[in-house]
This record gives C-alpha cells, sequence and structure tokens, in this order.
C-alpha cells in the first residue's frame, strides 16, 4: 500500500491533459479493446475541464520521494444525472485508470473515498453510481471491496460514435 501522506487526489486541471487522454486510451484498449480516435479523446477531455457543467475529472498523484515532485498515477471523471425523484444529482464514476505499475496499492479506494466524501458533503448530490464493462471482473471485484453494490437496473445505449466492438480478442 502507499502510505497516505504520498497520495493527493485532487481536480485535474489543463495540465492534465496530455496524462488524461493517455489514460483514458489504455482504459479503452484494456477493458473493451477499442482504439480511439486521440484527436476526438483529446477535446473530450479538454471539454470537460474547460466546463464543468459536463463534469470533473479527479487524478491521484504521487510523491515519489522527498522533494516536491510527483508523478500522476490514476483518474476518474464524474458525470452528473439528474434525478427528479430525489430532487438532487448522482454522480457517475468512469473513466477510471490506474497505472498498471501502481495497482493493488490503494489508488483507486483513495480516489473512490475523496470522491465519496466530497459527494456526501453536498445536499445536491444524492448518489454516486458506475458502470463497469460486463466482463471486467477485476474492475467489479475492486468496486465491491469499496462498498459499492449493484443495481437493479441495466444500461442500454445507442452509440452514434463508437460502434459494438468484435467479439474477438480477450475480456477481463
Amino acid at each position: 500500500m502507499i502510505p497516505v501522506d504520498q497520495l493527493r487526489i485532487r481536480q485535474a486541471t489543463l495540465q492534465d491533459l496530455d496524462v488524461l487522454t493517455k489514460f483514458s486510451a489504455a482504459m479503452a484498449l484494456e477493458t473493451e479493446h477499442r482504439h480511439l480516435d486521440l484527436s476526438r479523446l483529446r477535446r473530450g477531455t479538454q471539454a470537460v475541464i474547460e466546463q464543468p457543467e459536463r463534469g470533473q475529472y479527479y487524478v491521484a498523484d504521487l510523491r515519489q520521494d522527498a522533494s516536491a515532485d510527483t508523478v500522476t498515477i490514476g483518474q476518474l471523471l464524474i458525470t452528473y444525472e439528474w434525478s427528479d425523484w430525489r430532487n438532487a444529482q448522482f454522480w457517475w464514476i468512469q473513466s477510471v485508470y490506474v497505472d498498471p505499475a501502481w495497482r493493488h496499492q490503494g489508488v483507486y479506494r483513495a480516489m473512490h473515498g475523496a470522491v465519496m466524501t466530497l459527494a456526501q458533503s453536498r445536499t445536491d448530490v444524492c448518489g454516486v453510481r458506475l458502470y463497469v464493462e460486463g466482463d471486467n471482473t477485476i474492475a467489479q471485484e475492486v468496486y465491491a471491496r469499496v462498498g459499492l453494490t449493484t443495481s437493479s437496473y441495466r444500461i442500454f445505449e445507442s452509440d452514434f460514435v463508437l460502434p459494438k466492438p468484435s467479439p474477438s480478442g480477450h475480456k477481463r
């Protein structure tokens, strides 16, 4: 486990655009075997950072030594869904990625905890949700360990940009 004093969870800024783009592309390839258009991905990521009503990225920075130098080792994105039943919004966690060299060391747990603390401190947030690729059992186990439970809802979609990936390839 990474010592708590060496890990900092913070809102991402435009200075994080390159690492966010890199991490999101890696996550898509790893979990869904999708090669994303990097230019489109970069513009989409920048749009979130510049227009926070679309969402908010959070990153995990690791201080590697006694200096103030840090390296970003994880990310997640929060987007919003209004619930008329609750008169508040759900925060959706998506685009979760932890650099493979830093997995199984509490990085996602720290990011998740920071988001939950922030969400629970606000009266306009009624809950936190996320979706996970159906065959990604490793991620599902991680999410269960941090206290998330499966919902009674299933997600359906009509995607106009990314076609459904072919069934070839191994999924995690």
